[in-house]
């Protein structure tokens, strides 16, 4: 009977979250699934690889249908051993995206009960947190790796908590499997910006434990925690080996030209542009929409109702009244610093409120730890608006240059506050009523005040978005100026609304001051009030209308003639979708593409793009072996063109260029004949010949094809010198004549180029990489090791209790 009373309150909180992920994504239980853009393109660009692993039950590890030919270790490749994987697949029972919903709340809950937090409180709490606005739009919009990591970090954090706590058995197996599923979730920024706050979290410990002079208890910790990281990390071992063979060669590594496109000098020190890291910077006075919403705009599609200014602006200017109801329903009022917004990063003004609260009456010091992970965050996420603090970090920081959208590391605020409104709703609660005088007063100060002060600061505000120069330029100033009135209403109305939660939420405590509600019945209230606070704002950007059927998810794509009749040709060979430049996956859905969607790219293919078909170098699209090209005409109506001039799969070459250097390689490909000369960096492959005799008739031809195996006949009279239309990807790539193993080189910047003797040959391109085989091995023995920890953890906890209990 103790053990059923003990687990009950967990049983009901883990039934209640999955009954909250259920109904707030309810179009699930009627088989619709959440139309999210990003998991679209990701269709497109991973369903060669998805294909033929249904078709062969093998991982590719390769996919030539994005970006001319990528590793698809970002494309959710699947790994031997990947047993963390199999756990977190049992974790996430639900439909999507309910299941990364009950993540957040189940995670968030294991948080609250290491900190002590009864399981009422817990409840809500998880329910504040999964509900904060970014973490519901992240959803939404199908950030779904994102969504997966911020998930797990409350657990990480509650195990870090365990060790130095000295519950060392419990807080290293929490520490070790959390930080395992968190690595797992395959996010490295969202996990970059956790070990940030656990750097925080261990500097406070670590400064407690030598304070006490406990120096046992410190090592003792640092040494689980370092066997829990290092097993975890090994656990992921695959991926992360893979990932990071990967990273030098995407857009995520550093660029060996020393110009840029137009011309001008590089003078950039890290992997990705200071502009491109720091676009997605937060305004320093939009931050304040961390407690009222739509305190900026809300977002580039903002419904405004027909109480607006610009629905009388369109019925004044005579449009129909269903016509103007359907235009104002998605207005763009974000008037913020950031290009674009999907939805405020609301974190719930009620969380803020509470949170103010434990900063005046929780004993605990832990307390600073989350308020201080809240503020750096805070001032990392202003970007270039605190360029200090951004360029140091972008400069000196390992690592931190590798990630763009620093507005994104809010994360952990948003992960703070309500860590903070939990404890301060608890601590509320074990005070004499003096001190909870006292502490209400001083945070209704606090709150109203900011409240107050922005509304009187309105007039300071010019209320003017980054793109209404467009606008008054397409639509004049009566336009302009609709909306901009409708922005100072939303200002207006969002700070009224927060003023009101902020009074229902003290008006709650101070009627359980005066004995006039109970203590579990005013929890259970601000709880609901804290909870629907968040509740109706993420309905406003995430909701049933955002389901789709099921078939439209998983065939997102639909033929359209152009593909009709590029498909009628079963050859082999490369499609470039000129409208999607390089920031669609729709081709490679049906096609072998140049394109594609990925933050992380290839960082050649993006180049030779920027470089060289940007500038209309049809030489580099024959090349590739872009035997087709889909345009669109002034009406928008797409049509293909057919590129006879495409050089095909593989040819021989007469003549070699060697040059010294990647800024040569570029700029000679701009007069490049590519189907006589071939490009080489003489500098990292040495080859002595640079002239070969041509024979009109060699010929080298594609006899099969999978995307991680190509099989070609090569016939010529000389030795010569072939390039494949195939990318060059040192890692990986294996070539063979007649069977035997042979090196390939560079050629032309991106290309494969091998040397092939006289006569008829077997020609094979195999993928076969070494850090699958590698990582693989390295997973087996961690899991193995944590299996064995796992085991030998509870043996001894329950050997601890029966000593105990003797």
């Amino acid at each position: 009977m103790k053990i059923i009373n003990k687990f009950y309150p967990h049983a009901l909180a883990i039934l209640g979250f999955i009954i909250v992920s259920v109904l707030y994504f309810y179009p699930v239980l009627q088989g619709k699934q959440i139309f999210q853009s990003d998991i679209v393109q990701y269709t497109g660009m991973a369903k060669e690889q998805n294909d033929f692993r249904a078709t062969n039950n093998i991982e590719p590890y390769w996919t030539n249908s994005a970006f001319g030919g990528m590793p698809t270790y970002q494309l959710g490749a699947k790994y031997p051993h990947d047993y963390i994987g199999a756990i977190d697949d049992a974790l996430r029972f639900l439909p999507r995206p309910a299941d990364y919903l009950f993540l957040y709340f189940l995670g968030f809950y294991g948080l609250m009960l290491v900190l002590k937090v009864d399981p009422l409180k817990a409840f809500f709490g998880a329910l504040a947190f999964g509900l904060s606005t970014y973490l519901i739009i992240i959803l939404g919009v199908g950030h779904n790796a994102k969504a997966h990591a911020i998930a797990y970090m409350p657990l990480v954090i509650a195990g870090f908590i365990l060790v130095f706590q000295k519950k060392y058995i419990l807080g290293g197996l929490l520490t070790m499997f959390a930080t395992a599923l968190e690595v797992n979730a395959n996010h490295f920024q969202m996990t970059y910006y956790l070990l940030i706050f656990l750097l925080i979290l261990s500097g406070y410990f670590i400064y407690r434990l030598v304070k006490a002079k406990e120096y046992k208890a410190l090592w003792y910790s640092l040494g689980i925690l370092a066997i829990a990281g290092t097993l975890a990390l090994g656990a992921n071992a695959t991926n992360l080996l893979a990932t990071a063979e990967y990273a030098d060669f995407s857009t995520r590594g550093k660029s060996e030209l020393t110009y840029n496109p137009d011309g001008s000098k590089n003078t950039s020190n890290s992997a990705l542009s200071h502009d491109y890291i720091t676009e997605y910077s937060y305004g320093v006075t939009e931050s304040f929409n961390l407690i009222a919403p739509r305190l900026f705009g809300g977002s580039n599609n903002e419904a405004v109702g027909k109480d607006s200014h610009m629905f009388e602006f369109m019925i004044g200017q005579g449009v129909p009244e269903d016509q103007a109801t359907d235009f104002v329903s998605g207005m763009p009022t974000y008037w913020g610093d950031q290009p674009i917004v999907a939805a405020p990063a609301y974190i719930g003004v009620v969380v803020f409120f509470l949170g103010i609260l434990a900063l005046f009456i929780d004993k605990r010091k832990i307390k600073y730890v989350f308020l201080s992970g809240a503020v750096v965050a805070l001032l990392l996420s202003w970007g270039k608006n605190f360029p200090v603090l951004t360029d140091f970090f972008i400069d000196f920081v390992p690592m931190y240059n590798k990630f763009r959208a620093v507005s994104s590391i809010q994360v952990i605020l948003e992960l703070c506050f309500p860590v903070l409104a939990i404890m301060g709703l608890q601590s509320f609660f074990t005070l004499d009523k003096k001190l909870q005088w006292k502490a209400l007063y001083e945070t209704v100060i606090i709150g109203l005040g900011i409240i107050v002060i922005l509304f009187l600061s309105k007039s300071l505000f010019s209320f003017s978005g980054g793109n209404d120069a467009y606008f008054l330029e397409s639509y004049g100033p009566p336009f302009v100026e609709a909306l901009k009135q409708d922005r100072m209403s939303l200002y207006s109305a969002d700070l009224l609304r927060s003023g009101f939660f902020i009074l229902v939420t003290a008006g709650i405590l101070w009627l359980a001051i005066k004995d006039r509600l109970a203590q579990k019945t005013a929890i259970i209230i601000i709880g609901i009030v804290m909870v629907s606070d968040l509740f109706f704002v993420d309905k406003n950007y995430v909701s049933g209308k955002d389901f789709v059927s099921g078939s439209q998810v998983e065939v997102p794509f639909q033929e359209s003639p152009s593909d009709v009749e590029i498909l009628k040709d079963t050859s082999h060979y490369r499609v470039f979708e000129v409208s999607g430049n390089l920031s669609s996956a729709r081709a490679s859905y049906f096609h072998k593409s140049i394109g594609g969607y990925s933050a992380v790219k290839p960082r050649r293919m993006q180049q030779l793009f920027d470089y060289q078909i940007a500038n209309n170098n049809m030489e580099i699209l024959n090349m590739l072996d872009v035997k087709y090209v889909i345009q669109t005409d002034k009406t928008g109506k797409e049509f293909p063109t057919s590129n006879p001039n495409a050089n095909g799969n593989a040819w021989f070459v007469s003549q070699v260029k060697l040059v010294n250097s990647a800024d040569q390689e570029m700029k000679a490909l701009a007069s490049l004949d590519s189907k006589n000369v071939a490009v080489v960096n003489n500098k990292e492959f040495e080859l002595k010949n640079t002239a070969f005799a041509k024979d009109t008739l060699a010929t080298i031809e594609l006899e099969s094809y999978k995307p991680n195996h190509l099989e070609y006949t090569s016939n010529n009279t000389n030795a010569g010198l072939g390039v494949f239309s195939e990318m060059y990807y040192e890692k990986g790539w294996n070539s063979y004549i007649d069977g035997k193993s042979v090196d390939h080189i560079r050629v032309n910047y991106v290309l494969r180029g091998l040397q092939i003797p006289a006569g008829k040959h077997k020609i094979e391109f195999k993928f076969e990489p070494q850090v699958v085989k590698t990582g693989s091995t390295i997973t087996l023995i961690s899991s193995v090791g944590m299996l064995l920890l796992l085991i030998g953890g509870i043996y001894f906890e329950r050997k601890n209790r029966f000593k105990n209990i003797d």
